[in-house]
């Protein structure tokens, strides 16, 4: 979808919200910060989260965009913020569990430095094959890349990035030997996918699906426990032959270290009833995004999972 399109539209929303709130002047706004430019998955899913919460809140949200550093900038930016509960930190996963691994030089510890708030939704990854290879499953592809080691170049949004790691995680559950190239955003990694130039990438559902859908590239499987319902046709890893291999993407609601833990449970609360909405599960489901309710305590256990599965994937990958 058109960044200019979402942003309008959530614009609309917002103010339809706000008027139906009646409470938009009461308090001040709150900023969202997102660590990635305007137009991507995360800032899209921001865009889209923001008039929904701002209703609950009762108050503007706003979405301020930090790019740089895979979302280290944005995470250090709000660990520094008063701890009031008007900046927080909309997270993509892999600035808290990929990041600290392979940043040289991370101005904070996000395990330490932010407050988890609330879980908001999860993702999956869905591999991709150019579609003039005759691979029909992710066995024939194993198969092939046994045989020959080396051979199937994969692309990614970078190296470190979340799609670059699934694929590093795969060949290691494999035991075979991919070649990576690494790229400066998923978009021109699919865009050699598709013209034959690479063989193979792992893309986020909701980016990858209308490629797969208009039949510019073959999908063999997706990295989640359950089938993605955007792509009901696509089998699962664990479906494949891969029983151990999941890869669960999310984004979270954080703010400072010392958030007061009232402020937590007021901002909890407003992010659970924001999911509880049918405008927003219809518009997370257009985007192949599932919902993901609880506790801070949630948020904080599944990091500190992920956390401790991607030390070992990571080993030897430094990025500046």
């Amino acid at each position: 979808m058109d960044p200019f399109r979402i942003a309008r539209r959530a614009a609309l929303v917002a103010g339809a919200l706000l008027l139906a709130a009646g409470a938009a002047a009461q308090t001040a706004p709150v900023r969202l910060v997102v660590g990635y430019t305007a137009g991507g998955p995360v800032d899209t899913a921001a865009r889209l989260f923001a008039p929904v919460l701002a209703r609950e809140l009762g108050t503007q949200v706003i979405v301020d965009n930090r790019p740089g550093a895979s979302g280290a900038l944005a995470a250090a930016a709000v660990a520094k913020a008063p701890p009031d509960g008007l900046t927080l930190f909309f997270a993509a996963s892999p600035t808290m569990t990929i990041t600290p691994h392979v940043q040289k030089k991370m101005a904070i510890d996000p395990s330490k430095d932010l407050a988890p708030v609330a879980p908001v939704l999860t993702y999956a990854n869905v591999l991709v094959i150019n579609k003039d290879l005759p691979f029909q499953t992710v066995k024939d592809l194993v198969a092939h890349a046994k045989t020959h080691p080396g051979t199937l170049f994969f692309g990614s949004a970078g190296v470190g990035a979340s799609n670059h790691l699934s694929a590093e995680l795969f060949a290691a559950k494999t035991g075979t030997k991919l070649s990576h190239v690494p790229y400066k955003g998923n978009l021109p990694a699919m865009t050699d996918v598709i013209g034959g130039q690479l063989a193979m990438m792992f893309d986020i559902t909701s980016t990858a699906r209308n490629f797969i859908t208009g039949g510019r590239v073959r999908a063999l499987a997706v990295t989640s426990r359950e089938r993605n319902p955007t792509l009901p046709q696509v089998p699962t890893m664990r479906e494949s032959g891969l029983p151990d291999y999941e890869v669960i993407g999310w984004y979270g609601l954080y703010g400072p270290a010392q958030l007061p833990a009232a402020t937590v449970a007021r901002l909890n609360d407003a992010v659970r009833k924001a999911l509880a909405s049918d405008e927003l599960r219809t518009l997370w489901n257009e985007h192949g995004y599932e919902r993901w309710t609880g506790g801070p305590e949630v948020l904080a256990a599944q990091a500190a999972k992920d956390l401790a599965m991607w030390a070992g994937v990571t080993k030897g990958i430094e990025i500046e």
